[in-house]
C-alpha cells in the first residue's frame, strides 16, 4: 500500500520524497542511514538536482537532515525530540476526534479494511508491511474523516515515530497496537467520539510508554555492563 503523490505534485522529485518516506514507515530505513545524492541518482535515474529537492522536501518535514562532512542522512531523534513527536501527536489526533461529528458507514467500512490489513500483515510477521500500516492507519483515519492537511502532518509525525521505534526499540507490541485500533472504530460506529478521543489518547500514551521503558531497560543493562567485573 505505498503513498499516493496527489496529482498536482506528482512529479519525479516528489515520487523519489514518497519512496523515502514509504520505505521509513515499512522500517527499510534505519535511523542515521546516509542518503547520497550520486546513489539517489543512480536509484532512480535521475539528476542530483532533482534528487536535491526531494532532500530538501524531506528535510523541511523534519525527516531528513544535511552536514557538510556526511551530507543527506535519515534523522536519528533523540529521547527529548521522541517525547515532543508523540507530544504533538496526540494533539493532533485527540483534537481530531473531540471535534468530529457522525461518522459514516463507508469510512467505518475503510477503517476496518485497514485494520484488516494489519492483522494479516500480523499473521504472515511481515514486518515492514505491519510497520507501515500500523504507522498509516492514523494517517488513513485523518484521511477517511476528511482532513487531508491533518493527514499530510500526521504522515509525517508516524513516519518520524516509526524512526524513534527503530532506534530505541519499542517493545509495544503490534498485536496489541492493532487491537486498540480497533477499540477506536468501534467507538465510532457507535457514535460515542468522546470515547474514541480517549481510546486515541491511551492508545498513544501506550506507544509512550513502550518506547520510554525499553529506553530504562535498555540504559540499566548498558550500565550493568559498564559496572561489570572483567574476564
Amino acid at each position: 500500500m505505498p503513498l499516493t503523490p496527489s496529482p498536482e505534485i506528482d512529479s519525479p522529485s516528489a515520487r523519489i520524497e514518497d519512496r523515502i518516506v514509504y520505505a521509513a514507515l515499512c522500517g527499510r530505513i534505519a535511523p542515521g542511514e546516509r542518503l547520497g545524492e550520486k546513489d539517489l541518482a543512480e536509484i532512480f535515474g535521475v539528476s542530483r538536482t532533482l534528487v536535491r529537492e526531494a532532500m530538501m522536501r524531506l528535510q523541511a518535514r523534519g525527516i531528513v537532515q544535511v552536514s557538510s562532512r556526511r551530507g543527506w542522512f535519515v534523522i536519528e531523534p533523540t529521547e527529548e525530540e521522541a517525547r515532543h513527536t508523540l507530544d504533538a501527536r496526540r494533539a493532533l489526533e485527540v483534537g481530531m476526534l473531540v471535534t468530529l461529528g457522525k461518522v459514516d458507514a463507508p469510512t467505518i467500512q475503510a477503517l476496518r479494511a485497514h485494520v484488516q490489513a494489519e492483522q494479516a500483515a500480523i499473521e504472515k510477521n511481515d514486518r515492514a508491511e505491519r510497520s507501515y500500516l500500523l504507522g498509516h492507519f492514523h494517517v488513513c483515519l485523518a484521511e477517511t474523516l476528511g482532513s487531508p492537511v491533518l493527514a499530510a502532518l500526521l504522515q509525517d509525525l508516524t513516519t518520524r515515530t516509526v524512526l524513534i521505534a527503530a532506534l530505541y526499540q519499542s517493545s509495544h507490541d503490534a498485536c496489541e497496537s492493532s487491537a486498540e485500533h480497533e477499540l477506536i472504530i468501534d467507538a465510532l460506529e457507535a457514535g460515542d467520539v468522546p470515547e474514541a478521543a480517549r481510546l486515541m489518547d491511551t492508545h498513544l500514551r501506550h506507544v509512550e510508554n513502550a518506547l520510554n521503558e525499553r529506553h530504562v531497560r535498555s540504559r540499566l543493562k548498558n550500565l550493568k555492563s559498564a559496572l561489570s567485573h572483567p574476564d
